[in-house]
């Protein structure tokens, strides 16, 4: 019996320390768990936050390259086809800027922007091609608004489908 009181402090202090090790080992499994869920959706939301992004860009984007904001930009006295050459530059220049953006956006909004920016780089040539008479830069200005406006409204469909769609998402 002598043996066995000598090692009763040791299983007293056995006895006590498990369930405590238990609890602890459970404390910091949930722990970790929850750290773990922390982690993915401050993912998510950083991605969300990045869609948001992309979306608000490609609608200034979409904005700017609309007829009626393009025919404000330039020195009045430019030759239409010198007009026409900076608009198409400057319209491409901010798509390449942007074109980053299409990795957060879905392939059919990607491509809707796409067509949008040809079809008004398209709508620029046919304009000055349907005007025989070398043109004044205000009369080629007036008929590119006037063929934009008769035509489809591919710009604000497009803006449209991106405000759908960011609500899906967000």
């Amino acid at each position: 019996m002598k043996d066995f009181s000598d090692y009763l402090p040791y299983a007293f202090a056995l006895i006590v320390a498990i369930p405590f090790l238990v609890l602890l080992r459970q404390f910091v499994y949930t722990y970790i768990k929850l750290k773990n869920q922390e982690i993915k959706l401050l993912s998510v939301k950083s991605n969300s936050e990045n869609k948001t992004h992309s979306y608000e860009r490609m609608t200034l984007f979409l904005e700017r390259i609309k007829p009626s904001n393009l025919i404000q930009k330039f020195d009045k006295g430019l030759a239409v086809h010198e007009f026409i050459f900076l608009t198409e530059r400057t319209i491409n220049e901010e798509f390449e800027y942007n074109s980053s953006q299409q990795l957060y956006l879905t392939k059919n909004a990607w491509q809707n922007i796409v067509d949008s920016k040809n079809a008004v780089i398209d709508l620029l040539h046919k304009t000055y091609e349907s005007l025989n008479n070398n043109p004044n830069l205000d009369e080629f200005k007036t008929v590119f608004i006037m063929n934009y406006m008769n035509g489809d409204d591919y710009i604000g469909a497009t803006i449209e489908d991106l405000r759908r769609e960011i609500l899906i998402i967000a």
